[in-house]
């Protein structure tokens, strides 16, 4: 073999050297390419499995609560009604004063226990998360706060923000529900701001107190159900992140993408 065709053999092999190492370098990209796609759509898949579970759990939840309702409203109720009327009638026909002050007591409780009732029934009946768009529902929330006295809540939020997915409004509500009730029993704050404005693609739920506050190192478990909060942000396709210092405050930001829950901008 001549040195010509030496030199011609060796290039012929690097040549599909290079082509061999291409062809690595190109499966291996195709292989991470496939393999990204495969892992974004088992997330997809678990995101709408979970999304799917939580449906069904809020629509299971809600027609028992509704079915617990219509029982106390049409059973309970009227067993309680008919005792009442009986406890009346015995009133009007014993002549007896002290039996006839027992009745009364008796028909007293009874009166009280159906008011209570029909409370209940209709707060388990309620549609007004349907019904009603959320910023009304976290203005209401508000509202029955700063009626206690124990501390100001400041609502500010950007008009015509609809959100017309149940569970949507369901989760906000309840996490909202839940910082109030925890800042104003374990954090000793002044004034609670809650904060519901549109940023970029995204609308933002801002929760903020100016009370004692935590800190996250000596206190992981510090009672506000933090666990529970950030599992609903999450089952709704939102962020969750939280800052607290002591002495300072506490504040919850939730963000959930437009995209994610088919949020309507009507402003």
């Amino acid at each position: 073999m001549g040195k010509t065709e030496i030199i011609v053999t060796i290039i012929i092999f690097n040549f599909f050297f290079i082509l061999f190492i291409i062809g690595i370098i190109v499966f291996i990209k195709q292989y991470k390419l496939k393999k990204k796609e495969h892992d974004d759509k088992l997330q997809n898949q678990q995101r709408e499995h979970q999304q799917e579970l939580l449906t069904t759990q809020l629509e299971i939840q809600t027609q028992t609560m509704q079915y617990i309702g219509r029982e106390i409203h049409d059973n309970i109720g009227q067993k309680l009604t008919l005792a009442s009327l009986y406890t009346q009638q015995l009133a009007y026909e014993n002549k007896a004063p002290h039996i006839n002050e027992n009745i009364e007591n008796i028909s007293t409780i009874i009166n009280e226990s159906l008011s209570e009732l029909r409370q209940l029934s209709k707060s388990l009946t309620d549609d007004s998360i349907e019904q009603n768009p959320i910023d009304e529902l976290l203005e209401d929330e508000c509202k029955k706060i700063n009626e206690l006295k124990k501390c100001t809540v400041h609502f500010l939020y950007t008009p015509k923000i609809d959100i017309p997915v149940y569970q949507t409004k369901s989760i906000l509500l309840r996490i909202t529900q839940e910082f109030l009730q925890n800042s104003i029993k374990h954090s000793k704050c002044k004034n609670i701001t809650v904060s519901f404005k549109k940023a970029n693609n995204s609308i933002e739920l801002i929760l903020e107190d100016d009370g004692e506050g935590f800190d996250f190192t000596q206190n992981q478990s510090n009672g506000i159900g933090l666990l529970n909060m950030k599992k609903r942000a999450t089952m709704i396709g939102g962020t969750y992140s939280l800052e607290s210092h002591l002495n300072t405050g506490t504040k919850l930001t939730i963000k959930i993408p437009f995209q994610n829950e088919k949020i309507d901008s009507c402003g």
